[in-house]
């Protein structure tokens, strides 16, 4: 997402949305490695956490969220990365300033609205397609790693070097997982409540 999609470069701004999560924890630290200035929004209950990472927290529930966010980068965000979707795609997309990108990776707000679980995820993949047609010198687009497995030899090549990588860094201590709690397989249910709670920093791991 940061350097193959975003290809955010050394020296610029980014916004992680949920900095405190296990995907945005490792943003944070990957881009903070590249030289990349990081603003996250996270719980204030896990600002010192994110700071600790080197980013600058945001309260995600401030109802000037994005305001606020535009006042710490009033030039605008060379990458922004929203896992939320719904109605604050389109606020994540006025951050992005010309040249940078908006990278989509999940729909976290739709999860419970009922019905169709594929329609939120379709109009969202419509609505980046179309910035990304549109003519106004920014990019945007949906990240699966996943993408591109038809292509097996690519993709493999492309996922061994950017595994490769990461784990390098996690071997040097350059790189840390965020691990919020170790629960038993056999706990899987109380496992993923607490993932859903929206309480911890980092990942659920289970053990088997």
């Amino acid at each position: 997402m940061l350097h193959r999609m975003a290809r955010v470069p050394r020296g610029g701004t980014i916004l992680v949305l949920g900095a405190s999560g296990g995907v945005g924890s490792t943003l944070v630290q990957l881009a903070r490695q590249a030289g990349i200035r990081v603003i996250g929004t996270a719980s204030p209950r896990h600002h010192a956490a994110v700071r600790a990472l080197g980013a600058e927290p945001i309260d995600y529930r401030d109802p000037q969220l994005y305001a606020k966010a535009r006042a710490l980068a009033p030039d605008g965000y060379d990458g922004v990365f929203d896992h939320v979707g719904a109605p604050g795609i389109f606020e994540s997309w006025r951050l992005v300033r010309r040249g940078g990108a908006l990278v989509s990776y999940g729909t976290a707000a739709t999860r419970d609205v009922a019905g169709n679980p594929r329609l939120p995820i379709l109009a969202l993949f419509g609505r980046l397609l179309w910035w990304n047609l549109t003519p106004n010198g920014r990019r945007a687009g949906f990240y699966n790693l996943w993408a591109g497995r038809r292509r097996r030899a690519a993709f493999q090549a492309r996922l061994r070097e950017d595994l490769t990588n990461v784990f390098a860094l996690l071997a040097s201590g350059s790189l840390t997982a965020q691990v919020a709690a170790r629960v038993p397989l056999r706990e899987a249910a109380e496992a993923m409540r607490l993932a859903e709670s929206g309480t911890v920093a980092g990942k659920v791991v289970l053990i088997p």
